[in-house]
């Protein structure tokens, strides 16, 4: 169980259109403009965006996992630990993330993780 930080940036090179932004302290991941993921290799943490229900539901059925990072334009952010979350999950979140970002006809054209 737990995944690598360079486990979670392949998972996201697979995704199409995105755009990688390195800060001081994170690297932040767009699709054609919006935000969907970002990177702490310090904290060996990713911080996603999840509908509301499903940051809610995460973070009440394993803390030890996932926290709220924040809530913002309907959606809900989790951090996730990486060495807590198998990579099947966590590719699924990552898709997800992806997902609520891209625009229809991408998702359309991509349609699983």
């Amino acid at each position: 169980m737990g995944v690598q930080s360079g486990r979670f940036l392949r998972m996201v090179d697979r995704l199409a259109e995105v755009e990688s932004a390195p800060g001081r302290d994170y690297t932040s991941f767009s699709v054609c403009g919006k935000r969907f993921g970002y990177h702490w290799p310090r904290t060996s943490t990713v911080g996603l965006k999840q509908t509301l229900s499903e940051q809610i539901a995460l973070v009440s059925e394993r803390p030890d996992v996932f926290e709220v990072q924040f809530t913002a334009g309907g959606f809900g952010w989790v951090v996730v630990h990486l060495p807590k979350i198998d990579a099947d999950e966590l590719a699924e979140l990552v898709y997800e993330a992806w997902r609520l970002s891209a625009p229809e006809a991408l998702v359309e054209q991509h349609p699983g993780p």
